[in-house]
């Protein structure tokens, strides 16, 4: 944990490695969720939720953390970037 400023302060922290599976925030901010979310480089974003992955989701990362997506309809749409939010309770 590490205390931050402004948001884009933190998002850069978190942007700053070449592994890219999966991120996670919390906030009651709904609007601060869905900014913060895309800003980050990661394949997969948990939003007020720690365990993201089911089976029907779309599996996967980008950076070295792999280029595609396992599972959901994603799944043979592999050379796209797409970013899955798994929003817990708001």
């Amino acid at each position: 944990i590490m205390a931050f400023s402004e948001d884009e302060e933190a998002v850069a922290w978190a942007n700053d490695t070449s592994a890219g599976l999966a991120a996670y925030i919390y906030t009651r901010d709904v609007g601060r969720a869905f900014r913060v979310s895309e800003a980050l480089q990661y394949g997969m974003v948990g939003i007020n939720e720690g365990i993201i992955s089911t089976e029907t989701a779309p599996f996967g990362g980008i950076k070295h953390s792999g280029l595609g997506r396992e599972g959901g309809s994603e799944g043979i749409e592999e050379y796209l970037n797409t970013k899955y939010m798994c929003f817990g309770n708001m």
